[in-house]
């Protein structure tokens, strides 16, 4: 369960009204409205279940995967198509997985954090050539963080993007007055749920407005989460790639982590953006075929 006084922004962030973008939440927002680019003509997508038809997603490639691709918030595997199975290239042994929540795979039954989705992507590693390297785009990038320190054995390196490493100091953003002055009163039972849903879509960013069920449960947990003792604990190499002009985690975030960091590189394209798995799949494409490399030659 969400703790009732959760950090601001515990609505999942808050809309600059006279801003095209709202405020960043760990995901990234549904693209042209579709879960993923539009595959390669000809191509035939192949959706398997995995973790005992926990997880959904899609396998790559003929031999066994040593590659794990996790997408952001909203997102899902096929995001990836370009980067593990890009057209005139061979494609990588890998699996791309959806989620859960997104894409073909279930909610959670109860607000997980990305500890909890860590533990059931866990068990897609038994049908993988461990250790793996693991891509992660955004959320997907802290559920990753998550897995390689929970199974160092099972994990060659981590290629992260867009990942909210670092959330600010102090409270965060805080909630419009017209906001707290409504949920003060729906708390006491002045407002009711229909009018306090109302002033959540007007005030709330674009992902929590979207979010429904125990997924806005999810995302309340998800922009609440610090990962400095993950972190602090990470003993794998990393590869950081970030677009410069990334307005959801700026590249400050990832030059600091790679500061903090022993064991890591970092990658800055210039007018990239947040979605970079769309943006400059061949990029991603070369951050894993070296961290592959690497853990071919031990």
């Amino acid at each position: 369960m969400v703790a009732a006084d959760a950090e601001v922004p515990e609505e999942g962030g808050w809309r600059r009204l006279n801003r095209r973008n709202p405020l960043a939440v760990p995901g990234c927002r549904t693209w042209s409205g579709r879960a993923g680019p539009p595959r390669v003509r000809g191509a035939t997508e192949m959706l398997r279940a995995f973790a005992g038809g926990r997880l959904m997603g899609e396998a790559f490639g003929a031999g066994p995967p040593t590659v794990l691709a996790l997408p952001g918030w909203s997102r899902s595997h096929r995001d990836f198509s370009a980067v593990l199975a890009p057209a005139g290239a061979e494609p990588l042994n890998a699996i791309a997985l959806d989620l859960p929540g997104f894409g073909a795979t279930p909610a959670p039954p109860e607000a997980w954090g990305s500890r909890q989705y860590a533990e059931l992507v866990a068990e897609v590693l038994g049908e993988m050539a461990a250790p793996v390297v693991v891509l992660g785009h955004s959320f997907g990038g802290t559920v990753a963080l998550q897995l390689a320190v929970a199974r160092p054995d099972d994990v060659a390196a981590l290629v992260l993007t867009g990942v909210p490493l670092l959330r600010p100091d102090g409270r965060g953003r805080r909630a419009p007055w017209p906001f707290r002055l409504g949920r003060l009163l729906h708390r006491v039972g002045l407002v009711p749920e229909a009018r306090m849903e109302a002033l959540r879509q007007r005030y709330g960013s674009s992902d929590y407005r979207a979010a429904q069920g125990v997924m806005r449960q999810v995302l309340v947990r998800a922009v609440n989460e610090r990962y400095g003792d993950e972190l602090a604990a990470l003993r794998c190499p990393v590869t950081l790639v970030w677009g410069d002009d990334d307005a959801e985690v700026p590249v400050e975030t990832a030059r600091t982590v790679a500061g903090d960091l022993d064991h890591a590189r970092l990658v800055v394209v210039g007018g990239a953006g947040h979605m970079t798995p769309l943006s400059i799949p061949g990029t991603l494409r070369d951050a894993v075929v070296e961290r592959l490399d690497q853990r071919r030659a031990g």
